[in-house]
């Protein structure tokens, strides 16, 4: 697994740990900054991933229930809205990244972790989002 894949399993669990919790993302982050939990520090493209989801959170969500087709953000698997949430600013904002790779990692990491019908969704989804990125940004 790369370190790019790492910081954002690493941001992946923040962001869902946040939402289980009931917890301030930004709180949450300052805290693992702070005290980290495992034996190495966040990656900078931990916090930067973490930091840009949180920045653009109302209009992450806001697209994310225009273009999941039947699908309310409450209605998805907590995971799945995480992922999104972090391929979506990948995607969207994340200029380093290609929107292919950013995809194809939220896709793995849905694969990973989530339920069977959740990487096409996530991969539907993002690519949707990518496809109207220009209209968008």
């Amino acid at each position: 697994m790369s370190a790019r894949s790492k910081a954002r399993k690493r941001a992946l669990d923040i962001l869902f740990e946040a939402e289980q919790r009931g917890l301030n993302v930004e709180t949450l982050l300052a805290d693992r900054l702070a005290k980290p939990a495992a034996e190495t520090p966040l990656p900078e493209y931990t916090v930067e991933l973490v930091q840009g989801v949180v920045h653009r959170w109302t209009q992450i969500n806001e697209l994310l229930t225009t273009y999941s087709q039947g699908w309310t953000i409450d209605r998805m698997p907590a995971v799945d809205r995480a992922i999104l949430r972090l391929g979506s600013f990948e995607v969207l904002w994340s200029d380093g990244v290609p929107d292919a790779v950013a995809i194809a990692e939220a896709v793995e990491l849905a694969t990973a972790l989530s339920t069977d019908d959740s990487p096409a969704f996530v991969n539907g989804l993002l690519a949707r989002l990518a496809e109207v990125k220009p209209t968008l940004v």
